[in-house]
């Protein structure tokens, strides 16, 4: 299966069960294309688990999850070392974080060292333990969803934990149309049910792949890092975006593009995903996080002010 009928049949798949939210679908797809990972911050209740689980379906991938809590450890995560009385051995068992896709569910209600847990898993697809580094599968995307910070017991993300998350997403609420379509789709049975799967996961490795052979021109390489680097000179950040930004920026960009159906690259991909990609890294100081100023505006202004290439 190529990579253009895999991203027909996902989003169509998705769009079952999500309704009325194509273009976040869509954004949803050129992360996990990306081989990058997914935060969806939202109010309780707009379909965050459900994307996720739809995924899994959608792609035969082993799925797990996580319900984040303040009492959650490290090992519940990646796992740990058990003792056997009948042989009196340790072996290693393996956490939830051996799976395809794993649904960090309000993972900003854990500990900032709980959270920290995801770091190498994250980063570099492997778990170490006891001094023995053990690979995850291929393909693996963490989805995490978060409740606005402003909501009772939570805790905020660690800047190196942002930072490794390709997207930061919201949902939203559905239209009239779509949340009529939302109750009606549920009378009898969840949506879920129906869903079957399109592909497998060595299809979307595939499509992975592709990802990499799109052509990106010198001048939208040094376009989306001139971005990247003018965030960190804002007055009004205290930290900027990092090198990983502009890798995933690249990335990202490159995945649209299969997306759209083009070998190549454009300025246009730079600005449609810069937001979702860049303003989840950045950190306000005082002065601008008190006066109300907001990452996403801060990163159009910066793209306003930069001439795309022609």
């Amino acid at each position: 299966m190529d990579a253009a009928e895999l991203l027909s049949r996902l989003k169509a798949n998705l769009c079952q069960v999500i309704r009325g939210k194509e273009a976040v679908v869509e954004r949803f797809l050129v992360a996990l294309l990306a081989n990058g990972h997914v935060l969806i911050e939202d109010v309780p209740g707009v379909g965050k688990t459900t994307l996720a689980k739809a995924l899994a379906r959608s792609l035969q991938a082993d799925y797990r999850r996580i319900q984040f809590t303040p009492d959650l450890l490290p090992t519940d995560i990646v796992g740990g070392m058990i003792y056997s009385p009948k042989t009196g051995e340790f072996s290693f068992r393996p956490g939830p974080v051996f799976c395809h896709v794993l649904l960090g569910d309000e993972i900003n209600r854990a500990s900032p060292r709980t959270q920290s847990a995801l770091l190498e898993a994250m980063s570099e697809r492997q778990v170490t333990s006891e001094g023995e580094r053990r690979e995850l599968p291929r393909p693996f995307l963490v989805l995490a969803t978060q409740n606005p910070v402003e909501y009772h017991g939570t805790y905020p993300l660690p800047e190196a934990q942002l930072d490794r998350f390709a997207m930061r997403l919201e949902l939203g609420y559905p239209d009239e149309e779509s949340e009529l379509a939302v109750v009606l789709d549920q009378r009898s049975t969840h949506p879920l049910e129906a869903l079957r799967p399109v592909a497998d996961t060595l299809d979307l490795v595939a499509a992975q792949e592709a990802v990499c052979r799109i052509h990106v021109e010198a001048s939208v390489v040094r376009y989306l890092t001139r971005l990247v680097r003018a965030t960190r000179d804002d007055p009004r950040l205290r930290l900027g975006a990092s090198p990983r930004a502009a890798l995933v920026l690249f990335r990202t960009c490159q995945a649209l593009a299969l997306l759209r159906g083009r070998d190549y690259v454009v300025p246009d991909d730079v600005r449609e995903l810069a937001v979702a990609v860049i303003a989840h890294r950045l950190f306000l100081d005082t002065k601008a996080s008190y006066s109300g100023t907001r990452k996403q505006d801060i990163v159009i202004e910066l793209l306003d002010r930069l001439a795309p290439p022609t």
